[in-house]
């Protein structure tokens, strides 16, 4: 799996209809409409995600390796 920047995952997870609800620090809270599910995303310049941390994150919002 290639490892992606926080960046790159906002970016995907707003293209998949995730709203960025809020900013703490350098971690983006990204929500959905109709779900009480959140995701937090740390974006720390163009640092790729830790492999685990990216995982969780795509299980979390149905995104496959195909779409990074």
């Amino acid at each position: 799996m290639k490892a992606i920047s926080g960046k790159r995952m906002g970016k995907i997870l707003e293209e998949r209809g995730w709203i960025l609800a809020r900013i703490t620090g350098s971690h983006h809270i990204f929500i959905r409409q109709g779900s009480n599910l959140r995701i937090t995303v740390p974006i720390h310049g163009h640092q790729d995600l830790k492999i685990g941390l990216q995982r969780t994150i795509m299980k979390l919002a149905g995104i496959s390796e195909n779409e990074l």
